[in-house]
């Protein structure tokens, strides 16, 4: 199919592009970033918008940067961008872990850390490591900026907190630092499908006994599910085989996936143990030589 008649605009400023979506008279409108979600949508006609905002000329949300203990990624830099990036790496290895399962490399040249965020499709990776990792999204629109938590972000299948006249300018999550590892984790029918099954682990250590662990997963509700009773059964702990099962269990029981063509809820609720198992033990391995 073709994509429907739409006005499109590509402003060069911040400014402008909430300007365009607050205009009174605008309707349905949308921005374009990356495209690699919304583009298919408007060529199946799934979207329908009668205004196209195109964000890429605006460069202060390309930038990646790290400063007192805070790294802050712009919503237009692309995944692969993060992907090979240095401070990314260093200050958020969990980010580093899950970019190279998104997709292809051609898509990853395009797509945005914030578009995948702003999509919130909850199969993908970002938002699952946004939810884990407790990461701000900040938000910019008429109003002004506000900070929106990602607890608070996620609020349903592909819906968010953003209102309609607000872009998704940065990313904001605390630096990883020593002691602690990363791990991500994700079963696909094949290489570049959405995940049946994902999660991503964060581990910090306090010796050898763990000090705070992060867990979330993707593709088993209608947003990214923090992992909560695991992360508690891991806490003050040793991480051995014993940890790793009750911790593993004590996240699947809170899960209520649901089947599908790609897999039956049984189904998802194993995969998510045995990935949950191999996330931490891998994520508390990699925080033992991060020391």
């Amino acid at each position: 199919m073709k994509p429907p008649v739409f006005e499109y605009v590509s402003p060069a400023t911040l400014d402008d592009a909430i300007a365009a979506l607050s205009a009174p008279d605008a309707g349905d409108v949308k921005v374009l970033a990356g495209g690699q979600s919304f583009v298919p949508l408007l060529s199946l006609r799934l979207a329908q918008p009668s205004l196209v905002v195109d964000i890429n000329r605006i460069d202060e949300l390309a930038s990646i940067t790290e400063e007192a203990g805070v790294l802050t990624i712009g919503s237009l830099v692309r995944q692969r961008q993060a992907e090979h990036s240095d401070v990314v790496k260093k200050a958020c290895p969990l980010m580093a872990e899950a970019l190279p399962f998104i997709g292809h490399t051609a898509i990853r040249n395009r797509g945005t850390i914030g578009g995948s965020i702003a999509h919130a499709d909850p199969a993908a990776e970002l938002p699952t490591v946004a939810a884990c990792l407790d990461a701000e999204l900040v938000a910019r629109g008429p109003g002004g900026e506000r900070t929106i938590p990602a607890a608070e972000f996620f609020t349903g299948f592909f819906t968010t907190a953003l209102a309609e006249d607000e872009i998704l300018t940065a990313v904001r999550v605390r630096s990883a630092g020593p002691g602690t590892g990363a791990a991500y984790e994700e079963v696909a029918r094949r290489h570049g499908d959405f995940a049946m099954v994902g999660v991503g682990a964060q581990v910090r250590l306090d010796g050898d006994v763990v000090a705070e662990a992060r867990i979330a997963l993707s593709g088993v509700d209608i947003a990214p599910v923090r992992a909560s009773r695991a992360e508690a059964a891991l806490a003050g702990r040793t991480v051995d085989d014993s940890i790793l099962e009750e911790a593993a269990q004590a996240a699947v029981a809170d899960l209520s996936p649901s089947s599908d063509l790609h897999g039956s809820a049984a189904y998802r609720k194993h995969v998510a143990g045995v990935l949950i198992r191999k996330t931490v033990a891998t994520a508390a391995a990699r925080a033992r030589e991060n020391r």
